[in-house]
């Protein structure tokens, strides 16, 4: 078995969510190299989308942001950030929303705005930008972040993008006729919002983490699926292929600054 890291782990096991026929509203980080690895190795034919209005997007190298250049120039088509929102996210054409935050609660509402109180927050985060409408919008959600106290919360200090609310019905309550978040993809392990209480609960470990190690790295009591199984290692391949598109995706940037 090949040597992999947890953050590679976690963008493999993400990658592995999506499929050929997915419609995919891809955030930038860990979101953006999980999608870029599917549509290498399994989905080739996945419409990736950018919140700067990029359809059908390929990326040679992962974009730095929403207004990396490469998106556009590989992109199958562009359309306006309006139309973007109104025509194609909220008028329901878009499958999967694929989402990183800096925090997160148990019934997986993100946090992208502050830390600590809104007023004097000990830390001001980039902000929510399309985050929440895709959240809202997208027929399903996954999120992909690192499992750690400091960001998987009991309590978020501000709600940027809903997850499932308060819990059970919040959703309908509210009148969202999407999914919300259905998988949560971590570095230790992968979860999904229970069916009726919609609070997350561990599905499946990666290879080689244990159980205590699951619940010392979460801020709140976290809860295992009666039948947990063990999340395949990656394999030769997809290993491969995350290797090389980050080995580019440096290389790419690293002459970025030099000609700078």
């Amino acid at each position: 078995m090949t040597d992999f890291t947890p953050n590679e782990m976690m963008t493999i096991a993400a990658s592995r969510e999506l499929s050929n026929d997915d419609v995919c509203f891809v955030g930038i980080g860990a979101p953006s190299a999980a999608c870029n690895v599917a549509r290498l190795t399994h989905a080739p034919d996945i419409t990736l989308i950018y919140e700067s209005g990029t359809v059908g997007t390929k990326p040679d190298v992962l974009p730095l942001s929403i207004g990396d250049g490469e998106l556009c120039d590989t992109a199958l088509f562009t359309v306006s950030v309006p139309e973007m929102f109104r025509y194609w996210l909220q008028g329901g054409r878009i499958t999967t929303g694929f989402l990183g935050g800096a925090q997160i609660d148990k019934f997986a509402n993100l946090n992208t705005t502050v830390v600590g109180p809104y007023d004097h927050p000990k830390v001001r985060l980039p902000g929510g930008g399309g985050a929440p409408e895709i959240a809202s919008n997208c027929g399903r959600i996954f999120i992909t972040m690192a499992l750690s106290k400091r960001g998987f919360v009991e309590k978020l200090p501000f709600i940027t993008s809903m997850g499932h609310g308060e819990g059970g019905d919040h959703r309908e309550r509210l009148g969202m006729k999407t999914k919300g978040p259905t998988r949560i993809i971590t570095d230790l392990c992968i979860l999904e919002p229970d069916p009726v209480t919609k609070e997350l609960t561990v599905v499946s470990i990666h290879h080689g983490v244990t159980r205590d190690q699951i619940v010392d790295n979460c801020g709140w009591p976290i809860k295992f699926a009666g039948e947990v199984i063990e999340t395949p290692v990656p394999t030769e391949i997809e290993l491969a292929t995350l290797r090389d598109i980050n080995a580019r995706t440096k290389k790419a940037h690293q002459g970025n600054k030099e000609a700078a």
